[in-house]
Formats: C-alpha cells, sequence, structure tokens
C-alpha cells in the first residue's frame, strides 16, 4: 500500500506515539486514538514531520459508542481503514490488595475491552471488504503474571485468549482479514510516571529495557506481516516464555522474591498526583509526555532477538549454508 490508512489506539504516548510515528515515515495517513489533547497534538505534528498525514480523534476507548464513532469518522475523512492497531492502556502498580474494585474495573475496561472494542470496529469494516489487519500490542506479561501489577497482567492474559479465539475464526472462515500480536518486553515509556502507583519507591519496567521506536519497529513489521499469530521483541521476553513454559512453579517462586524489588528505582517515590487512569494525564493543560519516559540512559535501541524473529529465511539460509560448508569439510579431511 502506497498510502494506507492507519488507527493507532493509545497514540498520545509511548509504543502507541511511536508506532504511529514510524507509520507516518512511511507516508501513511494515522489516525490517532487517545484522551489526551497535549499528547495528541504532539503525536500529530511527529507524524507530520516524519512524512505523514495526521488525523486526531480524541476518544476513551473504554467507550464503545466512542470508539465505534471514531471509526466512522476515519473512514469518512481519511478513507479504508488498513490497519488498526490496538496499544492504549492504563494499569494501577500496587499489591492486589491495596486496588479497588473501581480501580480494577477502570484497568479491564480500558486496557482489555479498549481492544475489544477496537477490534469490533475495525472488522465491521474490514470483513465486508475482507481485506485488512488488526495488530494487537502485547506484552511478555500476556503469558507471565508478576507480582504488583495483578489488573495489568489480567489484562494481557484476557487479550492473548481473545485474540487466539479471533484468529481461529478467521482462519475457519477463510477470511483475508489478519489479525497477528507483538509481544513486547519492559520499554521505556512515560507510564511509570503516570500510571497510578501505591508502590513506596518510584516504579520502574523490569530491566532489560529497551526504547518505545524497537517496539514500535516491530508492530509496523507485523502489521506488514500479519500472516504469523504472533512476534516477540526481546531476548528477554522469549526467555521468559520459554521458562514459563517449563518451569512456571519455579518462576513463581523467583519472582515471588526478585519481583518487587526490581520494578521499583533506588528512589522514594514522589507525589504522582498526576495520573491518567480517571483522566489524561496529558490533558489540554497537561503535560506532553511523549514516547519516552524516564529511563533513556538505561534502554537499548537495538534488540538482536527482534532482528532474528523478521529474518527467519535469512537465518535459516546462513544455517543451511553453514552445515553445508562444515560437512564439506569434514569430507575433505577424510
Amino acid at each position: 500500500m502506497s498510502s494506507p490508512v492507519v488507527v493507532v489506539t493509545g497514540a498520545s504516548g509511548g509504543i502507541g506515539r511511536a508506532s504511529a510515528a514510524a507509520f507516518g515515515a512511511r507516508g501513511a495517513t494515522v489516525a490517532l486514538l487517545a484522551r489526551g489533547e497535549a499528547g495528541l497534538d504532539g503525536a500529530a505534528d511527529e507524524v507530520k514531520r516524519a512524512g505523514g498525514h495526521a488525523l486526531v480523534v480524541p476518544v476513551d476507548v473504554a467507550d464503545p459508542g466512542e470508539v465505534f464513532a471514531a471509526a466512522a469518522r476515519v473512514e469518512d475523512e481519511a478513507g479504508p481503514i488498513d490497519v488498526w492497531v490496538n496499544d492504549a492502556f492504563t494499569s494501577v502498580f500496587a499489591p492486589f490488595d491495596q486496588i479497588s474494585p473501581e480501580e480494577y474495573r477502570r484497568v479491564t475496561e480500558v486496557s482489555y475491552l479498549g481492544y475489544v472494542y477496537g477490534t469490533m470496529a475495525a472488522l465491521q469494516r474490514m470483513k465486508p471488504r475482507d481485506r485488512g489487519t488488526i495488530v494487537q500490542v502485547g506484552s511478555a506479561l500476556a503469558y507471565r503474571g508478576i507480582p504488583l501489577q495483578t489488573a495489568y497482567c489480567g489484562a494481557k492474559h484476557a487479550i492473548q485468549g481473545f485474540h487466539e479465539s479471533l484468529r481461529c475464526e478467521l482462519l475457519h472462515e477463510k477470511s483475508n482479514v489478519r489479525v497477528t500480536m507483538v509481544q513486547m518486553p519492559a520499554v521505556n515509556t512515560p507510564q511509570f510516571s503516570w500510571v497510578l502507583s501505591r508502590l513506596p519507591k518510584h516504579p520502574q519496567p523490569v530491566p532489560p529495557i529497551y526504547q518505545p521506536e524497537v517496539a514500535a519497529s516491530a508492530v509496523v513489521h507485523a502489521a506488514d506481516h500479519p500472516r504469523r499469530r504472533e512476534y516477540w521483541v526481546g531476548g528477554t521476553t522469549a526467555a521468559t516464555l520459554a521458562a514459563n513454559a517449563f518451569a512456571p512453579g519455579l518462576l513463581d517462586r523467583y519472582l515471588g522474591r526478585t519481583g518487587y524489588a526490581s520494578q521499583q528505582t533506588d528512589s522514594i517515590a514522589k507525589d504522582l498526583s498526576v495520573q491518567n487512569l480517571w483522566e489524561p494525564a496529558d490533558g489540554r493543560d497537561g503535560h506532553d509526555f511523549t514516547s519516552h519516559g524516564v529511563f533513556d540512559r538505561t534502554s537499548k535501541s537495538r534488540s538482536a532477538q527482534l532482528w532474528a524473529s523478521q529474518h527467519h529465511g535469512v537465518l535459516g539460509a546462513g544455517l543451511v549454508a553453514g552445515a553445508a560448508a562444515a560437512l564439506t569439510a569434514i569430507v575433505r579431511n577424510r
């Protein structure tokens, strides 16, 4: 597609915003869906500077009516939607018994049902045309729960099950609409400065941490190659999922010992009154948090595992060539 129409939810910051800019660099028309006006305006500027076209659509993804109306507006103003990326989320950093039922419901409505509503809105338009791609931005935590993030992990596990079930249905229907999922590692996003936290110290992603541009490149690649059911980003994601598959009980005990400290910095938590659970932290008079969080100095800008995941053919050819060369050498020696 020379100039696709791409919808990105959660586009005001973090992975969503970096993905929007990456699609913009390819000349796409990018519809930016989120609540925060300052963040949306900043994201629109980045898409335009990258070479794309931006359409700002303020929306709370927890409201299905707003999501369906946003999809209709995108198609009215920009044309048929080619790619829909679900990324919007919110969460609470706290032990389970310190999270209220209302907070749990809100996290679930945004972080899980927001994906469901976005997928519904996309499929209503893509299935009659028998084309289109939906990318679900997931996490290693879709497979492996960790302490202090029960609400977020529950939502990501739900998305995983939803994604698998939907993919089976599309395969059964022999639909040309594709749905794929990208499992992310720890990423340096603003969530650690605006998610509601009741931890004694400032929250942080579990190292190693990757820059949002690494995640964005995986999202764009998945949109280009959506036949694969999912992609893993980062060696830690691959290692975590493998360990959880073979020794989940051992991993429970390990995370029980290390999971609290690894998700907090050494700094005492400051007043985190700016949080986005109920209202956008980057509202009309708010601060534009951009794509990056506060961990730039310790974040990686590349992932060898991601490159390998995206180049199976090259690696396979290299392994075959290496094996052939080794066999030839053995025969000559004999």
